[in-house]
Order: structure tokens, then C-alpha cells, then sequence
């Protein structure tokens, strides 16, 4: 299931430091194939995030300076 538009980075930024957690703390010794299918989407999509960074940065910068508040 998805997340919910409303907390959809929060959540994903929890589990994707999980993740990290996870390979730093070498449980990646007895991986399903899905499971390696999962990280390889995981590489992929960590890879694109990084070539939006200017774009993220922008977008976190334009909060900051509004006077709008995020939910």
C-alpha cells in the first residue's frame, strides 16, 4: 500500500533510513530475490533523487522562506 500524499516523504525517509541502517549493519547476507529486486529499484530510485537534488533543494528552500507553514 502506498503512502498517503500528507506524510508520504516522512514516511518514506524512515523507511529508506532503515534501509540504510540495514547495510551498514551487513543484514544483507540472506536476501530473497524480490528482496534484491527491492534494493536494485531502491539504487535506481536513489539515483534519480540525486540528480533532482538542485530541484529538492529548492523546493525545501521555498518553505523555509514562506510565510505559509506546511501542514
Amino acid at each position: 500500500m502506498g503512502n498517503m500524499s500528507y506524510c508520504r516523504f516522512e514516511n518514506t525517509a524512515r523507511d529508506l533510513k532503515d534501509c540504510v541502517d540495514a547495510i551498514e549493519n551487513g543484514e544483507t547476507q540472506e536476501l530473497s530475490n524480490r528482496e534484491i529486486e527491492g534494493l536494485e529499484d531502491l539504487l535506481r530510485s536513489c539515483e534519480s533523487i540525486f540528480q533532482m537534488k538542485e530541484d529538492i533543494e529548492s523546493i525545501i528552500e521555498s518553505w523555509e522562506e514562506s510565510d505559509v507553514l506546511p501542514f
